[in-house]
């Protein structure tokens, strides 16, 4: 199931970020397993601006997470990461859906990301979920920013892209939900 975040969700999620960067020291990117998680003050603004939804296990706890901002005008994935043990179960999808949908609520009209080209759980991913490459001379000021950002934080030592996908209609998800009271 996919729901908004709650504050006690918030450890949970650094825990999950630390074992989804793992699998990066295997294909020899140990820098970026290494990054530390969003730390707690930051995971906070992203929950007081609800944007930050989780996919839970059976017992209600968080298995996966997903970060949006909104940057030039558009919806932009900061951050999706998937617990290897909950890995190939469509939750990064459930999770991009309902971001989709809340950006459609919101009148967003793309979705965006920036990840690896080669990684195949990154730009291969993302592409088979409908995102497309956005050419460097159409990223937005916000976007190259934060392209400038990553490189300045070491990224840049294997190749990155910018993709975007529409936002689509939204479904009936936690973010389009009716809420009680």
């Amino acid at each position: 199931m996919i729901r908004p975040a709650i504050s006690t969700d918030l450890p949970a999620l650094q825990d999950i970020e630390i074992a989804a960067g793992a699998p990066f020291r295997d294909i020899g990117m140990d820098a970026v397993a290494d990054d530390p998680p969003f730390s707690l003050d930051e995971l906070t603004e992203y929950l007081q601006l609800e944007c930050i939804w989780v996919a839970v296990d059976a017992d209600d706890a968080p298995v996966a997470y997903a970060l949006v901002a909104v940057v030039d005008g558009g919806a932009h994935i900061e951050q999706v990461s998937v617990h290897p043990g909950h890995a190939r179960q469509g939750l990064g999808a459930l999770l991009l859906d309902e971001i989709s949908s809340w950006a459609a609520v919101r009148g967003l009209p793309a979705l965006t990301l920036t990840t690896f080209v080669d990684v195949p759980w990154n730009a291969p991913y993302y592409e088979r979920l409908g995102f497309r490459p956005l050419p460097e001379t159409d990223l937005t000021p916000g976007l190259s920013r934060i392209r400038d950002d990553e490189a300045r934080h070491g990224l840049a030592a294997w190749p990155r892209v910018t993709m975007s996908r529409a936002v689509t209609a939204p479904v009936r998800t936690a973010a389009t939900a009716p809420q009680p009271g």
